[in-house]
């Protein structure tokens, strides 16, 4: 029988995606920076950028350029109006997709919001040994995905897997 992995606290980036947001109201960021924080992660930055493919695209990139960031939060721009366009302009950046947090992430919404989950392009992928989340713009939609899955997926105790092991970490343990 193995050891249990240790802990390991990850350097996690945090993005709002919004027209109106500030860093007063930036109620989602502030639950994801929260969160994060209670789980034992250091949140090394923030950034509230508005819904260009190419500012997204900039800000995310420069994230995932730094060895010492493991995972980016995102939240907003995945909904259906012209504006919403982080999924377009995220995507492209992706080594891999993560498929299944968005199937995952609809699942649980559908439980909490009914059909209307459909409208979500919540969506994941690695680049660069970095893990990016998409959610939604909503504080409940940031809090059900982080408490639900992401919480779970950063922790390198998680059995019987986890994205940790895939990170740019000293830690490679097997899950």
């Amino acid at each position: 029988m193995s050891a249990p992995s240790p802990f390991v606290p990850l350097n996690i980036a945090v993005l709002t995606v919004s027209d109106t947001r500030t860093a007063e109201n930036d109620t989602s960021g502030n639950s994801l920076d929260q969160g994060a924080k209670e789980a034992g992660h250091n949140v090394v930055d923030r950034a509230i950028v508005i819904d260009d493919v190419y500012q997204l695209r900039a800000q995310v990139s420069k994230w995932i350029a730094d060895e010492s960031i493991h995972a980016v939060l995102v939240t907003g721009g995945t909904g259906f109006t012209a504006r919403d366009t982080t999924p377009e302009a995220l995507s492209v950046l992706f080594d891999k997709d993560v498929e299944g947090f968005g199937e995952l992430f609809r699942q649980i919404s559908y439980d909490e919001i009914g059909t209307s989950t459909i409208q979500s392009r919540a969506l994941a992928g690695m680049a660069n040994k970095t893990v990016i989340f998409c959610m939604p713009g909503s504080t409940n939609a940031c809090k059900t995905a982080w408490n639900k899955i992401i919480k779970q997926q950063l922790d390198s105790t998680h059995k019987p897997c986890n994205f940790v092991m895939h990170l740019n970490t000293q830690f490679k343990g097997c899950m």
